[in-house]
């Protein structure tokens, strides 16, 4: 199907029954009230959580939606919607709302499209990581707003240049050619941290998430990783410093698969800048140290991108209906990306699951790892792969497999213990024996991370 044709059949398909919405600015009070009347609508798919407070002890709240909101069912990918990171940039945590309502109005309706998405895929959005920022930004009003004017969260610290600077051990690792993939933090991170940062990377680490995206404004783009060059330059050099991830071509896939089902960001030309296709990689754009979505990519099995999604980082309430338009599709279709590529099961000999298997695909470096019930997730583009499942104690296990443009294939792996060998026996080195010398050499006091769920 053509690419332009794609984004119309998917709106055409939301468009029947399509509810009427209130287009308001929320405070945070209306924020929380907003989402529990969700909830109250759609008691059975739903799920209200806080993963922490801000500074001034405002919540973090996530709403879910799934068949069996509060459990992941093996095999079921994570998928998360953060946004309001930059307090004074609200058009995301507007459009999240929104989504939050849609999503409960057509499943009640019976959409299948959205039943079916819902029912395949359990989906986290937390409509604002820095409420206390908004509040400062809301007090101002969108006509008054200045550029910075609530951008940080209460201790003036900016939430996206403030995660741990994997992005640095990544490059020294890669010059020793070593792991550029779940690089272990320092020891002194939690102290290095905001509130809302520390609350952030504790949900990612409980969560295997799959798939991610935060949203923000002041352009409109879709900008993928890496973020940060290796050679540190700022917004205003605008020499050009691609700086692709090993998963490049998916990353530019997954950007497309929102610009184009997006009313106006796939043509280029916004907010006086011009990007192709409406993506760009981040690096390429204006280097940027310590931002979440590097973090996500370095230290998680979750592949994140960036929505940069209005010229105005506050726009007029009446401009929310249009916005809302624009990108209802997209919304959809980017959480619909979950599920490609390869999906599986890593288990023993007795059927049960392995939990922090390694999944490593030959000819990409950026391995990701198995859950705590041994599923595993890795987003690939159609191809033929071959593809290797390890595990300390096990011995590993390759296999080839084609990918299709469609559903995910599912590749499971059943691993045999190893051999017990005779005393005084050396056991041959591997790669990812090697990984692990390389990690503690990159990081020598650092504290390696559990597994995740």
């Amino acid at each position: 199907m053509a690419r332009w044709l794609r984004p119309l059949v998917g709106a055409l398909l939301l468009l029947e029954g399509a509810a009427a919405l209130s287009f308001l600015h929320h405070r945070y009070e209306e924020l929380v009230q907003a989402l529990f009347r969700v909830q109250s609508q759609c008691p059975y798919v739903t799920r209200i959580y806080s993963i922490g407070r801000s500074v001034e002890g405002r919540h973090l709240y996530v709403l879910e939606f799934s068949d069996y909101p509060g459990i992941h069912e093996p095999l079921e990918p994570e998928f998360k919607y953060v946004g309001n990171m930059h307090g004074n940039e609200v058009l995301g945590r507007e459009l999240l709302l929104q989504l939050s309502e849609f999503l409960c109005e057509e499943y009640r309706r019976g959409n299948e499209r959205i039943t079916r998405l819902i029912h395949d895929t359990r989906i986290h959005i937390m409509p604002s990581m820095n409420p206390d920022g908004y509040e400062v930004a809301a007090k101002q009003g969108p006509d008054s707003n200045g550029y910075l004017t609530g951008r940080n969260n209460a201790n003036g610290v900016d939430l996206n240049r403030n995660f741990p600077d994997l992005n640095t051990l990544m490059y020294y690792s890669r010059e020793i050619s070593g792991p550029n993939h779940h690089i272990p933090l320092p020891d002194n991170w939690k102290s290095q941290v905001e509130p809302e940062t520390l609350a952030v990377i504790q949900w990612i680490s409980s969560y295997n998430f799959v798939l991610s995206a935060n949203l923000h404004g002041g352009a409109v783009v879709a900008n993928y990783p890496y973020d940060k060059s290796q050679d540190q330059r700022f917004r205003s050099h605008r020499r050009t410093m691609n700086t692709p991830t090993p998963d490049d071509k998916l990353f530019q896939k997954l950007a497309k698969t929102y610009s184009y089902a997006h009313s106006w960001m796939h043509r280029g030309w916004n907010c006086g800048d011009y990007f192709a296709d409406g993506i760009t990689n981040g690096a390429s754009w204006y280097s940027l140290s310590k931002g979440m979505q590097d973090f996500n990519y370095l230290y998680t099995n979750c592949f994140e991108i960036t929505l940069e999604l209005s010229c105005n980082k506050f726009p007029p309430e009446e401009d929310l209906e249009r916005q809302w338009m624009a990108n209802r599709e997209a919304l959809v279709a980017f959480i619909e990306e979950v599920h490609q590529g390869i999906k599986g099961m890593v288990s023993d000999e007795n059927n049960n699951g392995i939990a922090g298997a390694v999944i490593s695909v030959q000819g990409i470096s950026h391995d990701v790892t198995s859950g705590d019930m041994g599923d595993y997730f890795r987003l690939l583009l159609p191809g033929t792969y071959t593809v290797t499942a390890s595990a300390e104690g096990y011995q590993p296990l390759t296999v080839t497999t084609t990918v299709g443009p469609a559903a995910p294939s599912l590749v499971h792996f059943q691993l045999k213990q190893e051999v017990v060998r005779k005393p005084g026996e050396r056991k041959a080195s591997g790669t990812r024996m090697s990984n692990k010398a390389l990690q503690k050499k990159v990081v020598p006091r650092a504290t390696r991370r559990g597994t995740q769920r």
